[in-house]
């Protein structure tokens, strides 16, 4: 039988980074990301507390292939903090592509965390950015706002929801990934290494259905 998990006072969503540009026709589309839409507002209707981020790049952001002459996108270069995989210019501050889906539905998502907007680093994690020392302060709202369990949705699987969930429980949260309200992008094998680092950290994989039903939200 499938454990079931009842929602309470003490849980929140983390809906990531359902924009344009992550959807199919976008600067950075996630194959099939459009279908996480309709689960992430089914979710989000069963918790009262949600959060959203949003992918936030300024202008010529150095994670973007096109601000490396001679390079392209999914190529590698080393930088400060590390390797950084090049991508197409995406979710650039102010654009269409860096909003909301507009169907996406979440009226009551109390905070919107913008992430990945320092040029010279990058950001998959809601937690930190990707030098791993800079704050984006979500650890701290989470704490004061007095919530044990973070649950994950959104985009991409195998990025941001994985930097975000392992950055949870580093953080000392319960982290629990929805997969099927996630879709990955897949490169040079990102998504089995993300399940197996789930398997290390002991995050859990569950499927929506497992979430109890019956709206907490107001």
């Amino acid at each position: 039988m499938t454990e079931k998990f009842s929602i309470g006072e003490r849980d929140v969503l983390l809906v990531v980074d359902i924009q344009n540009d992550f959807c199919p026709g976008g600067g950075l589309s996630v194959p099939r990301g459009d279908e996480v839409v309709p689960l992430a507002n089914s979710l989000a209707a069963r918790f009262a507390h949600v959060v959203l981020t949003q992918d936030w790049h300024p202008r010529g952001h150095l994670s973007f292939a096109s601000s490396h002459p001679g390079k392209k996108p999914y190529q590698t270069i080393e930088v400060a903090y590390g390797t950084q995989v090049l991508w197409p210019d995406h979710c650039v501050q102010g654009t269409p592509g860096a909003a909301f889906r507009e169907d996406l539905a979440i009226p009551h998502a109390e905070l919107v965390l913008r992430k990945g907007y320092h040029r010279e680093i990058d950001s998959y994690s809601a937690f930190y950015e990707n030098d791993r020392k800079t704050h984006t302060g979500l650890a701290g709202y989470l704490r004061e706002r007095g919530f044990g369990r973070v649950f994950l949705a959104g985009l991409a699987f195998d990025f941001c929801v994985r930097y975000s969930a392992e950055d949870a429980c580093r953080e000392g949260f319960q982290a629990i990934v929805i997969e099927d309200a996630c879709r990955g992008i897949d490169v040079d094998g990102s998504m089995a290494a993300t399940r197996e680092l789930f398997r290390t950290l002991g995050i859990r994989c569950i499927l929506a259905n497992a979430i109890n039903a019956g709206p907490t939200a107001a």
